[in-house]
């Protein structure tokens, strides 16, 4: 069982880079702003049952890295850590989306459910981010890793439920706020950099 300082640590880390803009939050807010807040909703859920399958495959694959050989968890640390520079970069680099709001597609609960676990299934990056950022969290001392992985990967998609649904919530105001506001988006994205740049050093001199 991993230590619940060490998850709190994880939880408050996930509900910052969930703030992130990226695609998955705005076509949340797109569809809530637009389409109600249950289109919003559905979307969220999808991306979340999308998120168990990236848990299953990264808990299962980065287990056996760790087990195997000092070599190759030392090859997959540093492409992990590389990774996580390198969005650190892309969010300082960011330019933030102030456009306003556009027509949006309507969509049936059933397909805004379905766009939702296509979105982040189809979405090589959160694997590669899983990689990077759920060994950190993780440590032999606390038992399982592919125990560790998944209750690591259920907070991840706690925290993901929590900030998309309240994006969902409040999209018609805060929301639309936030979707124009170049400081506040610059201000997130900043923030983000941090986090991801701290992870990447935490990731570089971890031990197996």
């Amino acid at each position: 069982m991993i230590d619940s300082n060490v998850l709190l640590a994880f939880f408050s880390t996930s509900l910052i880079l969930a703030l992130s803009p990226g695609p998955d939050n705005l076509f949340v807010m797109a569809q809530s702003a637009q389409n109600g807040r249950a289109a919003g909703l559905y979307v969220t859920l999808g991306l979340a049952t999308g998120l168990i399958g990236h848990t299953v495959a990264v808990a299962f694959g980065l287990a056996a890295i760790v087990h195997s050989s000092a070599l190759a968890f030392g090859v997959m640390k540093y492409i992990g850590a590389a990774y996580l520079l390198y969005l650190a970069w892309q969010a300082l680099r960011a330019t933030a989306t102030t456009v306003q709001r556009q027509p949006v597609q309507a969509l049936s609960r059933g397909s805004l459910y379905r766009r939702g676990i296509l979105m982040n299934l189809t979405n090589p990056k959160v694997s590669f981010f899983f990689m990077a950022f759920l060994p950190q969290f993780a440590n032999p001392r606390y038992g399982s890793m592919i125990w560790q992985f998944f209750q690591l990967g259920g907070v991840f998609i706690m925290a993901t439920l929590l900030i998309f649904g309240l994006v969902s919530f409040f999209a018609g105001g805060l929301g639309e706020t936030f979707r124009t506001s170049a400081l506040a988006q610059k201000t997130v994205n900043r923030i983000a950099a941090l986090v991801f740049t701290g992870l990447a050093v935490k990731l570089a001199f971890s031990e197996r």
